[in-house]
């Protein structure tokens, strides 16, 4: 029996004095013992790439996304996305040159008669009005438009402006043709309306808008200059710029109508993106508030992370703020027929989609690079290449995103997810366990304690020493 037991005494200690070998060194080794042996050889590639694979906890597509664990690359990949956010501008600044902006008759003045598509032989066709006004007048209108659905169908003529006997002539002669319907049912006249703006008052209207968008540019600049750094600043004006630039070339080249309800709505995305900006700006700024004394991360790990923490948050606002948009869409064009809200709805919803697109794709990645400029960024990404990669030749100033990519898959094949307050915490335990030579006498950090051999292991009884 007591041979039994010093056997077994033996075999846990030597189980317990493996001295040279850390906490994450154990987990791996718990991970290999469920790949094969040829694979398993402590100097093989194959085998660490096993154990790593083994040791690292399979998610997924949602449950990344939801926790924001930094699987998905987007600072990584920043030269992919730069190259479609430059498409997407190129292609909205050409349609700008080459076929402009539709601006509204409170732009550009003129005159806009209206009245019911039901009419006395039926339903208006856009073709028969045409026919009639050009017939009238001699002259074909800029825009005939059915806006509406069923018996709220309406039938809109715009044209340059008219003399108020072209414009009495005009009404009557769509009455004679079709017959417009009044609310009771009957035929009228009256169904028949018209409005008139004349060219001065489109210029004072443009003039103001103008006035409008360049106030609030100013404010938003101000405001994003005091509260962020220089570069932080840099990239959210020019998100900005990027989104004002991509939502006016959307209308140039689909052909919307520029109306002063265009204006407002442009504003109110602008801001709309700003907001969803700084709440990407903000978990950069909180994760990288002290990033140069650590080495565990470099700084566009701690931004691309950051933008996973903060994906689900810009996709749910974004959710939350186009299902009112199409709300207001549906009311606008199939149910009311109100040309107003229909363009108060369309540059909300581009808008909406462009700002949500700029935040995540656009205006980190850019801070990212002009950060990487800096000398502080360059010497502490050279520091965390160098303790993951002692014999790595990469060059963080040549490759940023070659650089990027490495060390994110090195931290998500050893890292869980953390918090940056716990960086100095990983920072010593990855220190300790990165020496391989023990100090003498001493036990490694993170190695298991080791038991004297010339002591008995208390069993827990009274007087068990006396029999």
């Amino acid at each position: 029996m007591a041979s039994k037991a010093n056997t077994g005494k033996e075999a846990n200690i030597g189980k317990e004095a493996n001295t040279g070998k850390d906490a994450d060194t154990t987990d791996v080794e718990t991970a290999e013992e469920t790949t094969s042996p040829a694979d398993s050889k402590p100097g093989s590639k194959s085998g660490l790439k096993t154990e790593r694979a083994a040791a690292v906890p399979h998610h997924s597509f949602f449950s990344r996304l939801y926790t924001g664990t930094g699987a998905f690359e987007v600072v990584g990949r920043r030269r992919l996305w730069y190259g479609i956010s430059g498409a997407i501008v190129a292609v909205a600044i050409l349609s700008i040159i080459l076929r402009g902006f539709t601006f509204g008759i409170d732009f550009k003045g003129g005159t806009t008669v209206s009245m019911p598509a039901a009419g006395a032989g039926g339903t208006v066709g856009v073709v028969q009005v045409e026919d009639v006004f050009k017939k009238t007048l001699g002259s074909d209108p800029e825009s005939v438009v059915i806006v509406g659905n069923g018996a709220s169908a309406t039938v809109q003529i715009r044209s340059e402006a008219l003399t108020n006997d072209q414009t009495t002539k005009l009404r009557n002669a769509l009455f004679d043709a079709f017959q417009p319907k009044g609310t009771d049912g009957k035929p009228s006249k009256k169904a028949i309306s018209d409005s008139a703006v004349s060219e001065t008052w489109g210029d004072q209207i443009t003039k103001k808008a103008l006035i409008a968008l360049a106030v609030f540019l100013a404010l938003v600049s101000l405001y994003i200059t005091v509260r962020y750094e220089r570069y932080m600043a840099i990239s959210a004006l020019t998100t900005m710029v990027f989104d004002l630039a991509v939502t006016a070339g959307v209308y140039s080249l689909v052909g919307f109508e520029v109306t002063p309800a265009t204006v407002i709505g442009l504003l109110t995305i602008l801001g709309f993106s700003l907001y969803d900006t700084v709440i990407v700006f903000d978990k950069v700024e909180e994760n990288t508030h002290g990033f140069q004394h650590t080495t565990r991360r470099t700084f566009a790990e701690q931004a691309n992370l950051a933008i996973n923490q903060t994906f689900m948050r810009s996709i749910n606002t974004s959710l939350i703020g186009v299902l009112p948009v199409l709300a207001l869409m549906v009311v606008a064009v199939w149910l009311l027929g109100v040309g107003t809200l229909k363009d108060l709805a369309l540059v909300q919803l581009v808008g909406i989609l462009v700002g949500t697109y700029s935040s995540i794709f656009f205006a980190t990645p850019l801070l990212v690079t002009l950060r990487e400029r800096t000398e502080l960024v360059r010497t502490h990404t050279r520091r965390v290449v160098r303790r993951r990669n002692p014999g790595s030749s990469a060059d963080p100033e040549k490759d940023p995103d070659k650089v990027s990519e490495k060390t994110a898959k090195a931290v998500k094949a050893d890292e869980p997810t953390e918090s940056p307050g716990d960086d100095a915490a990983g920072e010593t335990t990855r220190t300790a366990s990165a020496s391989t030579k023990p100090v003498p006498n001493k036990p490694t950090p993170g190695a298991r304690p080791v038991r004297p051999t010339g002591t008995r292991r208390p069993t827990g009884k009274r007087n068990a020493g006396k029999r």
